[in-house]
């Protein structure tokens, strides 16, 4: 059971909303099933990014068209060209800024249907993508007793950038579900890290996210102090391992972010995952 405390506080931080246009500077695949695509362009120069699960929102270029057009900011929001058609996006975790070399690096999960997969299968050097955002950032303190890390394969950028900043000897666990194994990244951290990994490859028929991952946590003893947990994948199985959490650890909701990166059945979810 993780007891909270009233020194270690979550922090909301608010940027500038801003449009960018950036140009592809690398294509790389991590794995199999990943692609890691460098963007690059002077834009960058006040690029913020205060938290490792920060997100923007990626518009690709429509049919026929090199780049997406620029958008106004209106009163409700970014409004696009009526001349021009709308851009789609997609929401997309900073994976890495680096500021003196004008680079963001953004990771594509390969393989799922949908516009973003499919521009990343044939994305190449000097093709043009929108950015909008972060527009704010979620700080979660790095000095808890104990951090826990969950998700499937749409939050490994995320956890990846996580464990990076993590300071050296932090005590993490991640509980994560890919495909296979030739889907699983190393991870680059001076934290203390225990990694479970499951694979839907390995699954029975029928079986979904949630009941894989909660099965994971049922296996891995939480330890005493005032812990954090972080947890982002599909809808329901987020939904599963919040409640199994709260019901069954006994970990205040105060300590845990669910969210919602993506949903059977829907298309261009991100949303928070509360009471």
């Amino acid at each position: 059971m993780t007891q909270p405390t009233t020194e270690r506080a979550v922090v909301r931080v608010r940027h500038t909303l801003k449009f960018r246009l950036l140009q592809v500077k690398r294509v790389a695949k991590v794995t199999p099933h990943l692609m890691r695509v460098t963007l690059t362009g002077d834009e960058l120069d006040d690029f913020e990014s205060a938290s490792f699960d920060d997100h923007v929102k990626v518009f690709f270029p429509p049919p026929g068209e090199d780049a997406p057009a620029r958008p106004e900011f209106g009163p409700n929001g970014i409004v696009f060209p009526e001349d021009k058609p709308r851009p789609v996006a997609r929401d997309f975790t900073p994976r890495r800024y680096d500021r003196a070399a004008r680079e963001l690096d953004l990771d594509f999960v390969l393989h799922h249907p949908g516009p973003a997969s499919q521009w990343a299968a044939q994305a190449r050097v000097g093709q043009t993508l929108g950015i909008g955002g972060p527009r704010g950032s979620f700080v979660i303190p790095k000095d808890f007793d104990w951090h826990l890390l969950i998700g499937d394969d749409t939050a490994l950028p995320a956890v990846a950038r996580r464990l990076e900043e993590l300071p050296a000897g932090t005590r993490v666990a991640a509980v994560l579900e890919v495909a296979d194994p030739s889907a699983q990244i190393e991870f680059a951290t001076e934290a203390n890290l225990y990694v479970m990994w499951r694979h839907r490859d390995d699954a029975a028929n029928g079986e979904r996210g949630a009941s894989r991952l909660v099965d994971a946590l049922r296996e891995l003893p939480l330890p005493a102090g005032d812990g954090y947990v972080w947890a982002a994948g599909e809808a329901a199985a987020m939904r599963g391992v919040r409640e199994h959490l709260c019901r069954e650890r006994g970990v205040a909701k105060s300590r845990i972010r669910a969210s919602a990166y993506w949903k059977h059945g829907a298309v261009a979810v991100h949303e928070s995952l509360e009471d």
